[in-house]
């Protein structure tokens, strides 16, 4: 089976577990995109410190990413659909501890906040590998490549939505009653996972250990071009280029829009996600997918350039517009090829690979933004971010002629050839 051989996209839609897995992903969406933009706003406004706002990224980096390769394995021996339901519910709790810690007129201590998404980190850490492991699950084989563009389009269109619904509550009902609503979204994410049916746990190999299992994923991963080419590429490129955590200090020290400004300036990158997304859903990502990937990881850097240089609060909506817009045309490829290229038996553990290379370019980048913008300047430092990813892009280019070359409308996986190289 090819991409450019693949049933309609259309038919996943007609699968009510699929619709269901559907629903999860937006109610957590809409909670997961929200939450940051309030963590975030709030711990600025105590602090008026950037790198309060790096501290932010690295406290939930930390746990997450120690715990991936680990929770890659575990995801590849128990039930997926349990986990996923579990790190929810936890999901739910910390946002019940975030709406109790804001209660009352006084400010609360940053380091509590801290201490909750900490523990957020840890549950992370498990769902991350188990979630994109169980997607793959609810929709046979032959369809996974379109119902990856409804995923992405679903994510990408509550990601616009949560942002801006935060900023509105946040400056309407205040933290604690915003607290509570997204409790509410992250319950509804589970209760649509809870209709969902248990799937297969895939077998294990008799008598391997844990530190075995999770070197196969590793080796799997390095010994595949397709995959580390397109994950190197994002998290070089996200690290130095990407400056979402400052977001905070752009809305409240230079374009002095406030947190409901905030919540726009947050969603314009994923509604030109959304658009790029929605366009993938008609053509799906195949040939010459490695040359476009390249390219669009170029004007993303382009575009941070121009948003680090404006003062115009219209102009940087539009510049983080077009930066999803490039973004979401190279998510749209990453995840095509991640789920041609993984088998099954191994989902988990190339998911957790796949979340430590994302996890360092978001989280990880968010604390090197904060740094750099203490030390440099803000805007010095998101315009030099960019001019970065523009020469990490040059250099890929350069030295990995198999991804410049690289089509998936020709990319089939045979699932017993890799079962005997594994």
């Amino acid at each position: 089976m090819t991409t450019s051989s693949l049933p309609d996209n259309r038919a996943a839609l007609r699968l009510p577990e699929f619709r269901y897995l559907l629903s999860a992903v937006a109610f957590g969406t809409l909670a997961s995109r929200a939450l940051a933009v309030v963590i975030g706003y709030q711990i600025y406004e105590i602090t008026r410190d950037p790198l309060a706002l790096g501290w932010l990224g690295l406290v939930e980096a930390i746990p997450s990413l120690s715990l991936a390769l680990f929770g890659g394995h575990f995801a590849d021996r128990h039930d997926r659909r349990k986990i996923v339901l579990v790190t929810q519910g936890i999901s739910i709790l910390c946002a019940l501890i975030f709406a109790a810690l804001s209660m009352g007129a006084a400010k609360p201590s940053v380091y509590a906040l801290y201490a909750v998404i900490f523990l957020a980190g840890i549950a992370r850490g498990f769902s991350g590998p188990a979630s994109g492991a169980f997607e793959a699950q609810v929709v046979p084989r032959e369809l996974q490549v379109g119902s990856a563009t409804y995923l992405s389009s679903v994510w990408t269109g509550c990601s616009i939505i949560g942002p801006a619904l935060a900023g509105f509550s946040y400056d309407l009902l205040g933290t604690y009653k915003t607290y509570l609503l997204l409790a509410g979204l992250f319950s509804l994410s589970l209760i649509s996972v809870s209709r969902i049916a248990p799937k297969p746990v895939p077998p294990a190999i008799e008598g391997e250990s844990i530190w075995e299992s999770i070197a196969i994923g590793i080796r799997y991963v390095f010994s595949t071009p397709a995959l580390v080419g397109s994950m190197a590429l994002d998290l070089f490129a996200v690290l130095f280029g990407g400056a979402m955590a400052l977001l905070p200090i752009f809305a409240h020290d230079i374009l002095h829009v406030g947190a409901r400004g905030l919540g726009f300036l947050t969603a314009a990158p994923s509604a030109g996600a959304l658009l790029a997304s929605l366009a993938a859903t008609r053509f799906p990502p195949g040939k010459n997918a490695g040359r476009n990937l390249i390219l669009c990881v170029a004007a993303f850097g382009v575009s941070m350039i121009i948003f680090a240089n404006s003062t115009n609060f219209y102009l940087t909506l539009t510049a983080l517009f077009f930066s999803g817009v490039f973004d979401g045309i190279s998510v749209v490829i990453r995840s095509a090829i991640l789920r041609l290229y993984s088998p099954e038996p191994l989902r988990g553990r190339i998911n957790a690979v796949s979340m430590i290379f994302i996890g360092s370019s978001n989280e990880i980048g968010a604390f090197e933004s904060g740094v750099t913008a203490r030390l440099l300047g803000t805007e010095r430092s998101v315009w030099l971010g960019g001019v970065v990813t523009l020469l990490v892009v040059g250099v890929t280019a350069a030295i990995s002629p198999s991804l410049r070359r690289l089509s998936l409308d020709a990319q089939p996986i045979d699932m017993q050839n890799e079962k005997n190289e594994l």
